[in-house]
């Protein structure tokens, strides 16, 4: 019986999650927000978007960001305090072979990057693009890393109007592709092996390797990616109550997805959160 309940209090949380948004990451200590001068509620077309080492989501308009899929705006000095105006692009380093990149915060700003790690700002950064990324353009629109598997080799996207250059961490190469068939990218996200390109206050999923977009796309980020009055996940799904779940069993495979099972009915709540 105890077990049964707990799996069903569990079950009742990850539903409540995926009508709204994804989990809420941590908040700033109390004296560090700024006021809320940006309503990403109202429709924000973001400049970046990227997770920092520790896995919270961070949204970059102007001279804010938000952290995490709900709370205020903040100044981006209170996290990243050398620097000074917007970001054009911003990435998270997958580089498991170099553990002194791994995980390092990369923010763009026209012909500079910085690096940072636990916001503190990487000796030698700001640099010249050029100089840590031979190959890639200035004044970039958008970034996203790539692993391996996902990509062929260990990479990131920099995006450029219709560009995208392929920069492989390893060899430092760039290849160029022109994906003309997808929206042009404001900023460049990955979540839960899936990859989206930001548009306006609009979103669509697309293949890292093809750009190839699959599914009724773009959709509004406000429904999906933050936590607004009047927006859910999907667009008109309602909450369900918790009352109105029966859970016939629960379980997770080898890759960390958990799946529910209620009568005839299997549920995998991280494609909920990537669809």
């Amino acid at each position: 019986m105890e077990l049964v309940v707990t799996k069903t209090l569990f079950l009742c949380v990850l539903f409540t999650v995926s009508t709204a948004a994804p989990l809420q990451d941590a908040a700033v200590e109390d004296g560090d927000t700024s006021p809320a001068v940006i309503d990403r509620c109202a429709g924000v077309e973001f400049d970046a978007i990227t997770p920092n080492e520790k896995g919270n989501t961070l949204f970059f308009k102007g001279d804010h960001l938000w952290n995490g899929f709900t709370g205020p705006a903040q100044l981006s000095t209170l996290y990243f305090k050398e620097l000074n105006g917007p970001v054009n692009a911003a990435f998270r380093m997958h580089n498991t072979e170099n553990p002194d990149d791994h995980d390092h915060i990369y923010l763009f700003q026209d012909d500079k990057v910085y690096s940072y790690f636990n916001q503190n700002l990487e000796e030698g950064y700001p640099k010249q693009i050029e100089e840590d990324f031979p190959g890639v353009p200035t004044h970039l629109d958008a970034a996203v890393e790539c692993p391996k598997g996902e990509c062929m080799t260990d990479s990131v996207l920099f995006f450029k109007g219709q560009d995208v250059h392929v920069y492989d961490i390893t060899t430092k190469t760039v290849k160029t592709k022109t994906w003309s068939h997808l929206p042009s990218c404001t900023s460049a996200f990955r979540w839960l092996e899936h990859y989206y390109c930001f548009h306006g206050h609009n979103f669509t999923r697309f293949h890292p390797v093809s750009g190839e977009v699959t599914g009724a796309y773009p959709k509004d980020a406000r429904h999906y990616f933050m936590n607004c009055p009047n927006f859910g996940h999907g667009g008109d799904r309602k909450p369900l109550k918790c009352s109105d779940v029966k859970l016939s069993a629960a379980t997770t495979d080898d890759g960390g997805r958990t799946y529910f099972f209620a009568g005839n009915t299997s549920l995998n709540f991280c494609d909920i959160l990537a669809s």
